[in-house]
């Protein structure tokens, strides 16, 4: 015996999906959303290398701070 394909639909008769979803606009806070969230995923290599989320931002200051040092010129640099 076959089992029978399809949804188990348990919706009261009371809601007609028809009309609640009248209107209704996709993504109607996605921008609002993403203007408050800050998540960034790591790739799996990199996250093998930090246990948790204040040695990622702990690297990533120091990453900073590097930048902020002025780069070395081919004149000033130590000959290697």
């Amino acid at each position: 015996m076959k089992k029978e394909v399809g949804i188990d639909d348990e919706l009261r008769p009371e809601y007609d999906l028809s009309q609640l979803l009248e209107g209704g606009v996709r993504g109607k806070y996605a921008d609002r959303y993403r203007e408050g969230t800050n998540l960034v995923l790591l790739a799996p290599d990199v996250a093998e290398v930090f246990p948790n989320e204040e040695a990622v931002n702990e690297a990533l200051r120091l990453v900073a701070q590097l930048a902020k040092i002025p780069s070395l010129t081919p004149a000033t640099a130590a000959p290697t």
